[in-house]
């Protein structure tokens, strides 16, 4: 966690300079930024572990950057935290309903923003290991780390786009979701995802996993799920 990559975005030099004096002290690698339209470009290219983000940004401000941000799949996963003077219930509400995972208002101790930091990266490290730890459903084994599925002890050959939702669906047991969820999850792999092609996808899983496919339960009118065992 120590070796972070985290993206400042803030336009006052003073507090931008506090943010990246305390971080480096903490032994964060630190990128900084200065503008909406800089920041984003900053997190497309370098992709970052997080992003502190103030709102109040000269050209496109913090809620377009998170709104941007999130709404691509090559940086939706970077957490955000919004950094805002304001304080306002309706900022902070619009904010994370954009996809920020926290806040923290200015003026701010920086010993709290080391720990908001600390603990967002905690949270989205134990995601990731989540989602990428071996699954041993019945029959059906799935290792995301090896990309590797197995029935009954046998190998299955799946192309990208099957495994990714396979083991997206895997993830969550007993949710349903639907096909632009779905979509959103395989976050560009080899096959142009449609609605249509979803269900086109999910056939294919099925004949695949042989007598592993009725795992994957169709919900009528709204989409798919993981059955739990």
């Amino acid at each position: 966690m120590a070796k972070a990559h985290i993206l400042v975005v803030e336009d006052e030099p003073d507090i931008l300079d506090l943010l990246q004096y305390n971080l480096e002290e903490e032994g964060f690698q630190v990128t900084t930024a200065v503008t909406g339209e800089d920041a984003v470009y900053k997190a497309m290219t370098l992709h970052p572990n997080l992003i502190l983000l103030d709102l109040m940004l000269p050209g496109i401000d913090g809620f377009d950057v998170c709104r941007t941000l999130k709404g691509d799949h090559k940086t939706a996963g970077i957490p955000i935290i919004m950094i805002t003077a304001k304080g306002e219930e309706s900022d902070i509400i619009s904010g994370l309903e954009l996809g920020a995972d926290d806040y923290i208002t200015k003026p701010f101790r920086p010993k709290i923003l080391i720990a908001r930091v600390r603990s967002v990266l905690r949270r989205q490290s134990a995601a990731v290991n989540k989602d990428n730890a071996p699954k041993a459903i019945a029959n059906l084994f799935i290792d995301p780390a090896r990309v590797d599925v197995k029935v009954d002890n046998q190998s299955v050959s799946l192309t990208a786009t099957e495994f990714h939702i396979l083991n997206f669906l895997a993830n969550h047991p007993g949710w349903v979701f639907t096909r632009s969820q779905i979509i959103d999850s395989i976050k560009g792999s080899d096959y142009p995802v449609t609605d249509r092609s979803v269900d086109v996808q999910i056939v294919g899983l099925r004949k695949k996993l042989g007598s592993a496919g009725h795992m994957i339960e169709t919900v009528r009118g709204i989409g798919y799920r993981f059955r739990e065992e």
